[in-house]
Parts: structure tokens; sequence; C-alpha cells
């Protein structure tokens, strides 16, 4: 190595042979976790090193200092108390920083030479375990994503874990659904193979989330050893019970996560009981756009509001995190959405039964969890009281569901299985008020152990036997100020001020000088400190073991412990949609076999819920038949409520198909399988995307993943370009829509190209309505209503007045505005229009170019065989659309 080179490696590696021994064993260990901070247990503290400390010590906000490496060399140090963990490592889980903590694993007191140190747990973002990291009302994933290619087969698996509460799930198919989940389940941390990064680094980083990521060995994602890790650990000859044993991508990525797991020092898996596959043609489509341009889980901006804050009145963190995924997966199955709302409507009706339940789901903690705990051995005391109460208030909650005298309450009844025998064995042995840590105090009940009641005798009475003593020494010695301490150096001793110590007997032992005072120890006290000292030890160990021998007998619940949580879960989110029902004075859907779609006075559930007091939502009504009135071409002044219509309808639509009564005064919906937004501007600058690029690939995406029961809503598509181009674009667009020979999907178009009211005439399907405004003395007032008919007016320069713009500004606007609409969109324009080229998209497609011979028309033609729309990009493709249409022209 070079002299350049060797001077800027690390402090820790110069001068190797003058280490310190504590150094050696910390290099050893951190090369073996180089992606981790190592968190260095030495004494009462935790310490960091080199380019950890200084890395730890800005995010935990801790001094950074140095420390002596050897003879000639120093190193970065942090630290913290040990006992601090729980208050620093999630500050830097949430980082994104893998964590290894390194404890001692022997006594130090009993060591010989250097303590015995090993790494007992890795924390990644996605294997948390922590309260004080978890969020309680969402899951914490780990991800696994697989790039799966042979010449036979192709796809992509992702497997997705919650170590927290064990819910372990597969899926495979193409990019775009898996993109699909990746939104909805937002991981904390994705793994993935290091023959994969040019596949991830393009697609999945590609989508900008908030997620770690870890590269391991590619042999890992091979399926023999996926399939035998998967079957070893449930115990299976096979797959077939998941569902997922042709599926070579998901069996990969799910094999992936249990190998993650054993370098991660997760040895303890068994509340991992199933692995469910999620299956694509269960669950509505939302793309990512839709995802986020609904806000169904996450609000766009900061103070905004998402649908999921709306819908959430659970009681138990487990029922709010059930309600999440029914928001995130809305149904399409007409069956099980019947079912839920039968429920809902169940709880409606019965709204003092409802509430009675709601009273006993809150005496119920997250079981999911505590349960979790105790398969891996790491509950506390008062967890373990937490659970034994959550036990306890299912009894009443299941009387309740059998006493309800309804079906669907008495079904959920009967999957609710009771712990009696745990119940008591918890009741009996468990202190209702222990400490925290087994070994800080009382965990134990009396009773439960014969010998760990006398040792406590012994040292409950050792208190009374000390002040006996003291008592005695005091009319003895005439020392009234004697007073007997403890003292972790030499014990129990007796303590006498200088002003008395003449009257001191000469068989006491002097032990101590203070300044002030004279410390002494005798045979008696030192008999007796050997009965408390050895009696307190023993209750430390003895307790520490039945705590123990108990939480391994809650252990052998855990299966049916989890079935509870499943149950309690649905019946605290049924109750929370019950409950936000009746507040919100929401309608029960109708759900229809038909595809029709008929919403009555509807508005939208979070704007509606956010308006200043005293104003009122003004609701509207969309009813669509794909047979006569499929396309709606909405148009209407900015600020008028377009936007919030569109969104108001795909809001209500799935909150019907998630089960939820919905915002409207009634509801007929036939069951949609996909929905498609566009709705607001964006871009990706890091990617090279502008606007109007993004805009067209989110389009893009929609025209080629419709279906005949679609949900289509598109805002001011078009915007981003030139006034031409973007109404060119549109009407392609909605003469598309509107073609399609095997799908007609329910499309709300909203734009201010008023021009594409023009589509009405030739399309019997499209239908032209206007969101109303009224213009009195200049201004306007927005009515929100839903009209029939198009607009002629966008009152652009109404909305800049006021929005402040300066008067000079909005007068000149005016006059232009009157020179362009008297001398440009004159009515000759309509009559252009009226005669522009009718659509051919399905028809005559191979007669372009008639019957023409021209040889120019010729020439464009063999161009246009000639090029490959796959090596273009969207805007080169626009381009030489332009040039082509331009060269015909002439």
């Amino acid at each position: 190595m070079s002299k350049k080179a060797t001077s800027k490696t690390s402090t820790t590696d110069t001068k190797k042979t003058k280490q310190t021994p504590l150094m050696k064993q910390y290099n050893q260990i951190k090369a073996k976790h180089p992606d981790a901070i190592l968190l260095f247990r030495v004494g009462d503290f935790y310490e960091t090193f080199g380019e950890d400390a200084v890395r730890a010590a800005k995010i935990l906000d801790i001094t950074l200092t140095q420390r002596a490496n050897g003879a000639a060399s120093k190193i970065a140090l942090a630290g913290f108390p040990h006992h601090s963990l729980d208050n620093y490592l999630p500050k830097l889980v949430r980082a994104g920083l893998r964590v290894a903590i390194c404890d001692q694993l022997e006594d130090p007191k009993a060591a010989k030479g250097i303590v015995k140190r090993g790494v007992t747990e890795l924390v990644t973002p996605g294997l948390v375990l922590g309260d004080n990291v978890l969020e309680n009302k969402k899951n914490n994933y780990l991800a696994s994503v697989y790039f799966y290619k042979n010449k036979k087969y192709e796809a992509v698996g992702a497997a997705f874990l919650d170590l927290s509460t064990g819910e372990f799930l597969a899926a495979e198919g193409e990019y775009s659904y898996i993109e699909q989940l990746l939104e909805r389940f937002a991981p904390s941390e994705i793994i993935y193979s290091k023959s994969n990064k040019k596949e991830f680094e393009t697609q999945v980083v590609r989508q900008g989330s908030n997620f770690s990521q870890f590269a391991i060995e590619e042999w890992i994602y091979t399926t023999n050893f996926a399939y035998e890790k998967l079957t070893k650990h449930f115990g299976t000859a096979s797959l077939k019970g998941f569902g997922i044993e042709s599926l070579h991508a998901a069996t990969i990525a799910a094999g992936a996560v249990l190998y993650y797991l054993e370098t991660t020092e997760h040895h303890e898996k068994n509340h991992i009981i199933s692995l469910s596959r999620v299956e694509q043609d269960k669950y509505v489509w939302l793309d990512s756009f839709t995802t986020r341009n609904l806000e169904l889980l996450v609000p766009m901006h900061a103070n905004g509001c998402s649908l999921i804050e709306i819908l959430d009145k659970t009681v138990t963190p487990m029922g709010a995190r059930l309600l999440r995924k029914w928001v995130a997966f809305p149904l399409k199955d007409a069956k099980p959405i019947q079912n839920r709302l039968r429920n809902v409507a169940t709880l409606v009706k019965k709204d003092a039964l409802q509430g009675e339940l709601r009273s006993y789901l809150k005496e119920v903690g997250d079981l999911e969890r505590l349960i979790s705990k105790v398969a891996v051995a790491r509950i506390n005391p008062k967890e373990l009281v937490k659970l034994r109460d959550s036990l306890e208030a299912i009894p009443p909650i299941k009387d309740i569901l059998f006493k309800s005298k309804m079906n669907e309450l008495e079904a959920i009844g009967e999957k609710i299985v009771l712990n009696n025998e745990i119940l008591q064995k918890l009741q009996n042995e468990l202190e209702d008020n222990p400490p925290l840590n087994v070994q800080q105090g009382t965990t134990i009940k009396r009773g439960v152990n014969k010998e760990l009641d006398e040792l406590r005798d012994i040292s409950s009475s050792a208190k009374d036997f000390l002040e006996k003593v003291r008592q005695r020494e005091i009319i003895a010695t005439g020392i009234t100020s004697l007073k007997i301490s403890f003292n972790r150096v030499f014990g129990y001793y007796i303590e006498v001020s200088n002003a008395h110590k003449t009257k001191v007997p000469a068989e006491w032992i002097r032990k101590q000088t203070l300044v002030n005072a004279e410390r002494y120890i005798t045979p008696e006290l030192k008999e007796w400190e050997e009965k408390i000292v050895t009696a307190e030890d023993k209750i430390s160990s003895i307790e520490y073991a039945l705590y123990h021998n108990l939480v391994s007998e809650v252990a052998k619940y855990v299966r049916v412990i989890q079935q509870n949580a499943k149950y309690l879960s649905m019946l605290d989110a049924l109750c929370g949609l019950a409950e936000v029902a009746m507040q919100n004075n929401y309608s029960e859907p109708e759900i229809t076999d038909n595809n029709i779609l008929e919403i009555r006075e509807g508005k939208h559930p979070v704007i509606e819920k956010l308006l200043p007091i005293g104003e009122q939502y003004v609701p509207n009504d969309v009813i669509m038949n794909p047979e006569s009135e499929q396309i709606f071409i909405i148009t209407g002044p900015n600020m008028a409520g377009k936007s919030a219509l569109l969104r108001q309808t795909a809001l209500i639509v799935l909150m019907a198909q998630i089960g939820s009564f919905v915002s409207a005064k009634s509801a007929k919906i036939g069951v949609v399988d996909k929905v498609f937004t566009r709705v607001g501007a964006s871009d990706n600058i890091a990617k090279g995307e502008s606007t109007f690029m993004v805009e067209m690939s989110e389009t893009a995406s929609i025209l080629n993943n419709l279906s005949d029961r679609s949900l289509v809503l598109m805002d001011e598509i078009g915007r981003g370009t030139s006034t031409y181009d973007g109404i060119s674009i549109a009407w392609a667009i909605v003469e598309y829509l509107h073609s399609l020979p095997n799908a007609k999907p329910k499309t709300l178009f909203a734009t201010h190209y008023h021009e594409l009211n023009e589509l009405k005439n030739d399309f019997d399907r499209i239908k032209n309505y206007n969101v109303s405004v009224k213009e009195v003395g200049g201004k306007i007032i927005f009515l929100r209503k839903l009209k029939e008919g198009g607009s002629e007016h966008s009152f652009g320069i109404n909305v800049a007045s006021l929005a402040g713009m300066p008067k000079e500004v909005v007068l000149r606007a005016s006059e232009m505005m009157h020179h362009f609409e008297t001398n440009k969109f004159a009515e000759k324009d309509k009559k252009t229009l009226q005669s522009a080229p009718k659509n051919t998209f399905y028809e005559n497609q191979g007669s372009l170019f008639g019957s023409q011979t021209d040889p120019a028309l010729e020439k464009i033609k063999d161009e246009l065989l000639a090029l490959d729309i796959n090596r273009l990009s969207p805007v080169e493709a626009l381009l030489k659309l332009n040039e082509l249409k331009i060269r015909v022209g002439k």
C-alpha cells in the first residue's frame, strides 16, 4: 500500500500492534457489522468509536470526545448510560440506521482479563420490537423484493413482515402490482439481492419512498434455499397450504426475510405462525399516484388530513392498524363488502350495544404486540399485567356478542376463544402493580412459592431487627444520635458523631473515619448482613425464574391469543366505522352487481370535516351509466370545486368498498375494480422529469391498465404544454376512453378547455357538466353545484383578483382577454372544431392514408412504419408527430 493510501486509513487501523485489548475486541466485533452503528457496552455505558461516534454524537446530540487507542493514536468517542438505551436507540433507528447492540456476556467481577462481549441484537428500521420506536396505529414492515427471471418465467416477488405482530405476507406479479403494495404497506426497510441492484435502483428507489435499504448476498435469493427455510420454520412438507407453492419469486422473497432475521440475532420466531398470500384479484387496483392523490393514508401537505384520520374511531392499536389495511386495500368482491356493511349497520342500529362493546374494548391492550413479546421472551412485568387485563376483558365481550341475537355479531363471538386457564394463572401469580424490571421489586404474589415467601419474611424482618439493635445500643451507650445504615463497600455499619466517640464500646470495630463521624461494624451486624444479602440474592433469583416460567406458560397460548386479537381488532374496526357513521350522519351504500354509479347528495368526507364552523359543504349528485353517461366533461372556474367533486366521487366509492357507510344521502355502487386519478401538478426534477412529463407518465399508466369497471378521474390534462398541444392531447384521450372496444370506464374529466364540450355532439356517451358560479357586479360567487351543460368561461381573471393580484394587472388582463376572444376565438373556430377529423382509433386503422398515392405521403407512411416506438421517449414522439403533421399539411 502506498504512503498516500496509508495516510487515508482511519485511526482504528493505525499502529495495530499497540492497540489496547479493549479496542482489539471492539474492532473484531465491528468488522462483523460494518454497516451498523455498534453500541459497545463498557461498564455502565454504551460507547461508540470512530465514525460511529461522529454520526451518533450528531444524531443523539451527545458530547464527542477522544480516547487513547494505544501509544500513539486517538479515536473519536461518544457514549451514554446503559439504562438510557430506550431513550437513545429510537433516535438512531428513526434516522434510518442499523444498530448492533454489543453487551457484556459475563460478570465483569468474575472475568479473567478482558470481559467477553458479543452482539445480542441487531436493530434495523424494519426489525423493531420497542414501543418507543413503533407507532401504535401503524404496522412496521420489513419488505423483501426479488426480480425473478429465466427463460420460462418472469415476475417480481415481495414479502412483508411485521416482527412486532408476527404478520407475514407474500405476493407476486408484475412490478406495477408490487409497486402498489410498496406504496400501501409503506415498509420501513427493504432488503434485496445484490444481483438485483440495477432493477432495485431504477424501479424501487425511483418512488422516492422513505425507507432504508440493505442488499444481501445473492445466494440467499434462490428457490431451494428459500423453500427449505420456509418449510423448516413452519414445520410443513410444502408451501401449498400458504398458496405460494408455485410462486417462485414470492417464495424466494419470503425465505430471504427469515434468513435476515437470523443474521440480525432475532432467533425467537415462534409468533410468526403463518404466511398469507396477498391476492391481487381480491382488492381494488390503486396505483401509487391514486393512493397519494386521494390522500387515503397520508395527507399531501403537512397541515392536511387523510381519509384514515376521518374514519379512525378505533379504541385499540390493533383495531387502528386493521382499519388502516382496510383503507389501503378496498375489496372488490361484493359478498365480503356486504358482510362488513351488515355488521356496521347492526352496530349503528344497536348503538347502546356498540357503546357497551367499546367500553370493554378500551380495556384491551395491544394484544398482537404483547403476545409477540411473550413469544420472543421480551415482555416486562407491567406489559404482562396489561396482557392479563386484556384477557379479562374478553369474556364480557363474548357474552355481549351472543346476547345481541344478531347473526353477524354472534359469528364473531363464536371465533373468540376464552383463555380461562392461563388467565387464572396470571391472576393468581402476577402482582397487580409490579416494577418495570423483574429484578427491581416484587413481581410474583405471595403463596406461589414457599421458599420465596420465607426469604421475603427474613428480608422484611431485617428492618425490624436493625431498629431493635439501634434502640438497644442507644440505651447501652447513651449515644442518642447513633445510626445504623448500609454501604455497598463494607455492608451494614453503626455511625457515631465525633462528639460521642469516647462512648463507643471497645468490641466495636472501626471501619471508616469521616470529617464529623466514625463508622463501626460488629460481629452481630455482619451475621445479619449475610442473612439479609443472601436472602435478597435468593429472592431475586427465585422471582426471576418464576417470572420466566410464567412467561413460558403464556407462550403456549400464542396462536389462540393471536386469533382472539384478530377478531377483537375486526370488532374494534367495525365499531369505529359505526361510530363515525353516526357522528357524521353517513348512509349505508347499496352494493350492486351492475356497473352503475348513483351518488345522491355526496360530500367530500375530509373537506366537510375541515370547514370553518357555520360553513356548510354543498352536496352534489353523480349518476353514471356506462351505457349512456360514461364520460362527464366538467368545466368551470378554478376554486369552483371541480377537483373536490372528482376526489369525493372516488372516496365515496372506496369508502363503500372498504365496508364503511358513505358521506352521501344515498349511494348505489356497482363494484369498481380499479380507480385511477390524474389530479394536481407535481414534478420529479431529480429524475429529470418535468411536471408535464409526470402528468403524461401518470396518464399513460391509466390508459394502459383500464378495465370495464374502472373509475377514472382526470383533472386539467394537457395544461403543462402549449394551448393547442394541450387541447389535442385532452381531446384524443377523451375519444380513446369512449372508443375502447372492450371497456367503458366511468370517467370524470375536469378541464378548462371548453372546446372539449364539442365532443358531446359526436359521442353519445359523453355528457357535459359544469360547476356553477354566479357573477354579480364583476365579482363571482362560487355555488359549487354540479349542473348539466358546459361552461364557456373559466373566470381566471376574477380568481386572480380574489387572490390579491394588483389592480393594474387585472385590468390589463381583462383588456387582453377581450382582444383574444374577439379576434382569435371567433365563431369560425367552433366550426373548425366541428369539422375536425373523426376518431379512428378502432375503425379503418389500416387505411390511414386512404387510397392516396402521393409520393410525399407514401414517404411519410414508410417513415411511420419504420419508427421503433419503444425506443422513443414521450418528448421525442411528440416532436416527431408534430414534424409529420406539418409535412402532411404541406
